[in-house]
């Protein structure tokens, strides 16, 4: 079967036959494989036709007992600062805090889920997911233990959600718990979570970041829940417990003897090192054989190489969703407004022209970037949503012209100056460029900045610690969030499905100083033909023509050059050769399953 047969009409077919008996899950898998589909389709396709979910693979090593495998020592040279599941930003807490705190079930690497703190995961044949899509049924594991020895019940979920969504806590993780009308007490162990709405996407509720503990933290949710990080202990269910925490420096952590599953984890500690730089941290692992484990190696390709003639350990590349890409500021960072700079009531004074952002997109050479400074930690897209595989578009296109792109401001009334640098009624076009102090991010701010110069375009770069740039402190002006520069870039993630993430355009996701920066659409961009498109995926159950409502998303502001992607990546971790039972999904934290890690 080919790609151009896989219609809707032909996937539905084949959908009901899976569901009666007529096709068996694998030949559906390979027959989608072979029409250029990959796994994560899979899952969500089967999943919303009420299809069980394949459970996930069981390890190769089976421990007898719990323990025994000494310390595992770990670098991130990415430093968390936060080990809280509702706060964190950046990637770097998020992947740290699976570590202690868990979530009620967990995306596998085949893009199907399996239970975590749940009994079972709901499903439509269970009763357990309403047909109507307004509500879902989890039914949690029982004998589970928060580090303290406190059980685990169902109210403990129910706080979660009241944590989230109350306003004056300013949580990161409000926008997954928008459309939770109430979510009811069955019994002590069982929880429904009733939708304003019909949700296509029941399963991004309760299944990314872990839970906190209620009575821990009940007295200080809403206003005093931001000021009170690091006054109560990250006590969770995962399997270790917090021993010792400097915030961007080290973390010590110890078994947790009584985790929930049986004869899990292998390691009796975990000392995570934080800080330094990314190939420091690769060449401790596989050169000198110090560490065990690097996180998210960020690396030249052809400094990688090298490194790996070490010999002590290995590359772990995971194929992610993740896109490294160039925001363009559509307010003014300079003009202040009510004490507020990057204000919607200053547009930006030259890129809110769409010629000049256009211009922009002519001046990535991404082929440069991808060849000769990424490696395989990447590949060149012209897409900002690219995974799962059914949201990717087929239709954007990305060019490198220098001379397109002098033309384009030529007739947009940008002339050049005696200095080479155009105007256009007074307006200079020089712009400040920022992004997290990296070795490899500095050199593509570098490749854009001296192809911009040829275009007539001014760029000053500016590089911020990675702690500082990604922090969560709302009060903090050099944070991404803040965005007081004209052109910023980084990486991002998208889940399992793409609703939260694609929430970053919405007109009401703007951070401003009235709800605490604490928006999502960073690029501060309006558009009410977006925002139809969102609210339209927000309700739409069909799965084939949801992505289509995806697709018509991100094709408008590719082509709007609100954003301008350059490349789709993949996570790069170090191991040592004997570090094993590590499970590479580009849906979860690395870590998300580090009590399955062993020695060999």
């Amino acid at each position: 079967m080919g790609r151009d047969t896989m219609d809707e009409q032909t996937l539905r077919e084949m959908l009901a036959q899976v569901k009666h008996g007529g096709l068996t899950r694998r030949r559906f898998v390979q027959a989608l494989a072979a029409a250029g589909l990959g796994g994560p389709v899979v899952g969500r396709l089967l999943g919303a036709a009420g299809i069980a979910a394949a459970q996930p693979r069981e390890a190769e090593f089976t421990p007898t007992r719990r323990g025994g495998g000494g310390t595992l020592r770990m670098l991130m040279w990415d430093a968390p600062t936060l080990l809280h599941p509702h706060f964190g930003r950046g990637l770097r807490d998020f992947t740290v805090q699976r570590i202690f705190y868990e979530p009620l079930a967990a995306p596998a690497p085949d893009g199907t889920f399996v239970p975590v703190l749940a009994e079972e995961l709901p499903s439509r044949n269970a009763g357990t997911v309403a047909k109507d899509g307004q509500s879902v049924t989890w039914k949690l594991k029982r004998n589970v233990l928060w580090h303290d020895g406190t059980p685990f019940t169902a109210d403990d979920v129910i706080f979660n959600w009241e944590f989230a969504i109350d306003p004056a806590t300013a949580a990161g993780t409000r926008a997954a718990f928008d459309e939770v009308s109430r979510i009811d007490r069955i019994d002590s162990h069982t929880v429904k979570v009733i939708f304003k709405k019909p949700q296509p996407s029941w399963d991004t509720v309760f299944t990314s970041g872990g839970l906190l503990p209620r009575h821990l933290f009940e007295r200080v949710k809403g206003a005093g829940a931001r000021e009170a990080i690091g006054m109560v202990p990250a006590v969770g269910t995962g399997p270790y417990r917090l021993a010792e925490w400097r915030p961007g420096d080290f973390i010590r952590a110890e078994i947790n003897k009584a985790y929930h599953v049986p004869n899990r984890p292998f390691f009796d500690q975990l000392e995570i090192k934080c800080g330094g730089d990314a190939v420091g941290a690769v060449r401790a692992v596989m050169q000198t054989g110090e560490y065990d484990f690097a996180y998210y190696v960020l690396v030249e390709d052809e400094v990688l190489r090298r490194i790996e003639q070490g010999g002590k350990g290995r590359i772990l590349s995971i194929p992610s969703s993740g896109v490294s890409f160039i925001q363009c500021n559509q307010t003014d960072p300079l003009r202040e407004v009510d004490g507020e700079r990057s204000s919607l009531k200053a547009p930006h004074p030259l890129l809110s022209e769409q010629s000049v952002r256009s211009a922009l997109s002519l001046l990535v050479d991404r082929v440069a970037i991808q060849e000769h400074l990424v490696g395989r930690i990447g590949q060149i897209t012209p897409n900002f949503l690219n995974s799962p595989d059914r949201f990717r578009s087929r239709s954007t296109t990305w060019e490198f012209s220098v001379e397109k792109a002098n033309d384009v401001l030529e007739q947009a009334g940008f002339v050049r100056g005696a200095d080479g640098v155009r105007a256009k009624d007074g307006r200079r076009l020089r712009l400040l460029y920022q992004a997290a102090a990296n070795a490899t991010v500095q050199k593509v701010q570098l490749v854009i900045k001296q192809a911009a110069a040829r275009a007539g375009v001014e760029m000053e770069i500016k590089a911020i610690p990675a702690s500082v740039f990604f922090a969560a402190d709302v009060n903090n002006v050099d944070t991404n969030v803040r965005f007081h520069a004209d052109l910023q870039t980084y990486t991002v993630f998208t889940g399992l499905d793409p609703q939260l993430f694609m929430a970053q355009f919405v007109s009401w996701e703007v951070p401003t100083k009235e709800n605490s920066w604490t928006g999502r659409n960073i690029v501060r961009w309006r558009n009410a033909e977006y925002d139809r498109l969102w609210r339209k995926a927000d309700v739409e159950l069909d799965p084939v023509k949801r992505a289509a409502l995806f697709i018509k998303m991100n094709d408008l502001v590719v082509q709007k050059a609100v954003v301008i992607p350059v490349t789709w990546r993949n996570v790069l971790h170090a191991a040592a050769n004997t570090l094993a039972g590590i499970e590479l999904n580009s849906w979860d934290s690395i870590f998300g399953r580090i009590a399955y890690w062993y020695r060999t």
